[in-house]
């Protein structure tokens, strides 16, 4: 799977963020920087840029809101061969939160949108294009869409000058079928484009959606350092490196940041394969109400909430008059 024009985004931070409100050390997201950068990584995602107007810096981590400053002072000294990048959402940033390219450590600025709000993730990918960025757009939870909802953003989407377009599986519901007909779609509506993938781990697709994206022509590639993310996490960084043959990627430093930062973090906030997520999962539902069961004293008693989802709740109306 060797291809040249492929690109490699490693969202640990910013997804993993999700897990623990991005209450990640200094020290902590540095060394992944460092690894990144050894391990031959195209990007880096290191957080969302949001506004301190809508979330409070008391119960959120800096990587809510990677002002500049903290960014350049977590990387510096660094050879920055990764490219730094972080996410917006629609509504969430303040445009004077974005200052143009040549005064901010950023390189790439993406746009997280649903369906409903491509009109406005266009222009807010146009702002942040004009001010010297590059930037993807991210439709998420695309499996919650109908086709002609598909069709009609993606209308809107070729005629902008925005280069990547994501394909996102938010509720790891996909099988290799929907990515395939999904990137496809994508392809062949937005020629001009490079087209991403994002997937989550609920069905343990993760790794295996990636390479059929890879294989229907998706070159823009999100992974996270041992699967780390909301839930049960993304494609795992490590498996995608050895997987793609190029010889400018590196395992053994990613290998060593999972040793030394990766494995006592997992003896503190829980990510991967577990049952709930699963079932939301097949159910192409949000993994919030698992995330909320796993925080109950039932958290281990999968049968009651497989019942709790799948169960028809009962008709009140049955038997009146």
């Amino acid at each position: 799977m060797f291809k040249p024009e492929i690109r490699v985004l490693d969202c640990s931070i910013r997804d993993g963020g999700l897990i623990n409100q991005w209450q990640f050390s200094d020290e902590f997201v540095r060394a992944n920087y460092q690894a990144d950068c050894a391990a031959g990584v195209d990007y880096m995602e290191i957080g969302y840029k949001a506004s301190k107007s809508q979330f409070d810096p008391e119960k959120f981590g800096k990587w809510r809101f990677c002002a500049d400053d903290d960014i350049r002072r977590v990387v510096d000294g660094i050879e920055p061969v990764t490219k730094l990048a972080c996410m917006v959402d629609i509504g969430r940033v303040e445009e004077k939160d974005i200052v143009p390219v040549d005064q901010s450590p950023f390189d790439m600025i993406r746009v997280a949108c649903y369906m409903r709000e491509v009109d406005k993730a266009i222009a807010l990918a146009n702002m942040i294009m004009d001010k010297g960025y590059e930037t993807t757009i991210n439709i998420m939870a695309v499996s919650t869409n109908i086709e002609r909802e598909i069709d009609e953003a993606l209308n809107d989407l070729s005629k902008t000058k925005i280069p990547s377009v994501y394909v996102v599986d938010s509720y790891g519901a996909m099988s290799s079928e929907d990515v395939t007909f999904l990137v496809n779609k994508y392809r062949v509506a937005l020629p001009d484009k490079m087209i991403g993938i994002h997937t989550h781990n609920n069905r343990q697709l993760a790794f295996s959606n990636t390479i059929q994206a890879i294989i229907n022509g998706a070159t823009m590639l999100d992974a996270s350092v041992y699967g780390i993310g909301r839930g049960p996490g993304n494609c795992c960084l490590e498996l995608l490196l050895t997987f793609l043959q190029n010889p400018k990627y590196h395992l053994r430093p990613v290998l060593e940041l999972i040793q030394s930062h990766y494995l006592p973090l997992r003896e503190k906030i829980e990510w991967g394969y577990i049952i709930p997520y699963m079932i939301t999962g097949m159910l192409n539902e949000h993994p919030r109400v698992a995330i909320a069961f796993r925080d109950s004293p039932e958290r281990d008693n999968f049968v009651k909430f497989y019942d709790m989802l799948t169960t028809p709740e009962p008709d009140v109306t049955a038997g009146r008059k």
